[in-house]
């Protein structure tokens, strides 16, 4: 050691030294402690829950040709009075009940002659019943074939005339769904732990996803199939 340097600058030296001996584990055990964290498992978790729509749209249609406009029309609110009453039988309100123009159609005005129409007009009508007693608007189209007995034939094929079905009540099943995904998700986080011989920390992130919501089949479209998924990150620890 050189003697020239002081006692003073020896402490100084030996401080200096010590510093940065605890800088260095500091930064050691920091960055081990910063490996730790990088540890995470992400998981889905998923919910699903059957409901009743509880929202009907039926559009009842129905067509009718005549070689009198008069007649046509005449014809059109007899039969749009049936059906009203019918569905008025069945047990629903005015306020469900909705009756649009019916739509006329002159086949002569179309540029052309077709020898295998027999009848100039044509009229296609619709009775919109929109309601929230879904169970007996599932009754009332059972009932339909009161109205072909009245001479009124009813369509049900085409796209337009099949029943709408919606479910509006999201939120009052929401908030028990996205716990029951996220206790789902924990539930495979844990086994994932276990598994790799760590335990499972806090959440890091996590995200709900959109909910989803289908007919339950083709076959049963007033029944709709909810349906979550949601990520959530853990951290691992040792």
């Amino acid at each position: 050691m050189d003697k020239s340097l002081t006692p003073a600058a020896l402490v100084l030296g030996l401080c200096l030294a010590g510093g940065l001996g605890f800088i260095g584990h500091s930064i050691t055990a920091t960055a081990t402690h910063l490996k730790a964290l990088d540890r995470t498992v992400s998981v889905k978790g998923l919910a699903e829950q059957e409901v009743m729509a509880n929202v009907a749209i039926w559009p009842v249609r129905f067509a009718e040709v005549d070689n009198d406009l008069a007649n046509l029309y005449n014809t059109v609110q007899q039969k749009t009075d049936k059906v009203v009453a019918f569905l008025k039988a069945q047990g629903f309100s005015d306020d469900e009940i909705t009756l649009t123009l019916p739509a006329i159609e002159d086949r002569n005005t179309q540029g052309y002659a077709d020898p295998n129409i027999k009848y100039r007009y044509a009229a296609r009508v619709t009775v919109s019943l929109y309601t929230h007693q879904v169970d007996k608007l599932l009754q009332a189209r059972k009932q339909i074939g009161a109205l072909a007995r009245d001479g009124i034939a009813i369509g049900g094929n085409e796209y337009e005339s099949r029943t709408e079905f919606l479910f509006t009540e999201l939120n009052r099943i929401k908030p028990a769904m996205v716990q029951q995904a996220t206790e789902n998700a924990r539930e495979v986080a844990e086994k994932f732990a276990r598994d790799s011989s760590s335990s499972l920390g806090k959440i890091k992130n996590a995200s709900q996803g959109q909910f989803i919501i289908t007919d339950r089949d083709s076959n049963s479209p007033h029944i709709k199939n909810v349906r979550i998924v949601s990520t959530v990150t853990y951290y691992l620890t040792d």
